[in-house]
């Protein structure tokens, strides 16, 4: 409960500040927020200092890791070029029955090892990963090689000519024997990319490295990527999905048009948070396309996690998506709220299947709606199971994905 005492202070302008770090104007979290609670760290709040070990424990171990490219695997995706990003359908395993193994069969939940042939997949984890932990020890210590390494590792990903990855995902997820890319393969990056947004609007606060020329050439790629996403049959397709994808889809959206400059589009997108709201969550709170799942406790939190996401650019263009109700009495809080028990206790408090429960899977978003308001969730926070590498929240106050699927 005191971490919010004191977030509540600093966003209440309590701070006792005459002036506050450089705001960055990142398209997720809050950026006044970012400031703020640097000024309580450099005030030496113990609690936030805490979470800064936590944090630059985590930026100590990219710096020796990246940069990444696309264009080391081996050989193009079929159809594409070597600066195609390009990945395999983690569910889908070679047929038994079959001497060439085709067709792949769907096996929900359980991730066929023979992805990791596609190195791209891991690599631009560990870029969206590194990146914005390292963006963020660089902004709450100032130290220069954090910022240089997140810088050196986007010059390599987006900026340099021999190493860029095109602004597309044509080749992502593909079913061997059966396509050269799907639709759903967006969510590769519409899970993690938004990271990599604020990452930037972090560096372009005055990071040594991150030149003036560098972020206009950032925000060209992603015009670029955004023209993708909104024009192409595969963008469209994965925007229209009921699912986690479609959550997903338009955050990334409302996001890279917020970053672009296009608030007419992040305005108009993140409209559509009410309908998925209305659409996805029952009367009970439970989201039934993600509860039918054979890990459905991972992939409830991961649906709720862009949700809140989705809300935090939402706030940005005057839509509060927190206070909407469903015409049955649906909520992002009640999809919350049914969520604490078992962040607290455990699967025994989870009656859906799940393979591979891990408890801390709900604990961003049980920190992000306690820091909406939500008291049920302000309740719990002492409870909460930290994710491996420690709760690092108080220093990037938006929900995150802590149980990823896959391994860095």
């Amino acid at each position: 409960m005191k971490f919010y005492s004191i977030l509540s202070a600093l966003l209440a302008g309590s701070v006792g500040a005459t002036s506050l770090p450089a705001v960055p104007k990142t398209v997720v979290i809050d950026g006044s927020q970012l400031a703020k609670t640097k000024h309580a760290l450099l005030r030496g709040d113990a609690q936030l200092k805490a979470a800064l070990s936590h944090l630059q424990a985590q930026a100590d171990s990219w710096l020796n890791q990246g940069p990444w490219t696309v264009t080391a695997k081996d050989k193009p995706p079929p159809g594409g070029t070597i600066h195609d990003y390009a990945s395999q359908a983690p569910y889908y395993w070679p047929n038994p029955n079959t001497s060439d193994g085709c067709p792949y069969i769907n096996k929900d939940g359980q991730r066929n090892p023979e992805v990791d042939r596609y190195q791209d997949r891991k690599a631009v984890g560990k870029m969206f990963n590194s990146t914005y932990v390292l963006s963020l020890a660089w902004y709450y210590t100032g130290r220069p090689e954090y910022a240089a390494h997140a810088v050196k590792i986007l010059r390599t990903w987006f900026l340099d000519p021999d190493t860029a990855m095109a602004p597309n995902l044509n080749h992502a997820q593909i079913i061997p024997c059966a396509n050269t890319g799907r639709s759903i393969g967006i969510i590769d990056f519409s899970q993690e990319y938004t990271n990599v947004l604020d990452a930037v609007a972090i560096l372009s606060t005055g990071a040594p490295g991150w030149s003036c020329s560098n972020a206009k050439a950032f925000k060209k790629w992603n015009r670029e990527f955004l023209s993708w996403l909104t024009d192409s049959k595969f963008g469209k397709a994965e925007a229209n999905a009921a699912n986690n994808h479609g959550t997903f889809a338009n955050m990334q959206i409302a996001s890279l048009a917020l970053f672009t400059g296009n608030k007419t589009l992040a305005r108009d997108t993140s409209k559509l948070m009410l309908q998925f709201i209305d659409k996805q969550i029952r009367e009970d709170g439970y989201m039934p396309d993600e509860v039918a799942r054979t890990r459905s406790w991972h992939y409830t939190n991961f649906n709720l996690g862009a949700m809140l996401r989705w809300a935090l650019v939402a706030k940005k263009v005057g839509i509060d998506a927190y206070s909407h109700k469903g015409p049955a009495g649906q909520s992002l809080f009640k999809a919350v709220n049914v969520t604490i028990a078992a962040a607290l206790e455990g699967s025994t408090k989870w009656p859906y299947e799940d393979l591979e429960f891990q408890r801390f899977a709900g604990t961003d978003n049980i920190h992000a709606a306690a820091l909406a308001g939500l008291a049920e969730a302000k309740s719990a926070i002492k409870g909460l199971q930290p994710p491996p590498g420690g709760d690092i929240f108080a220093l990037r106050p938006a929900a995150q994905q802590l149980d990823s699927i896959v391994t860095l």
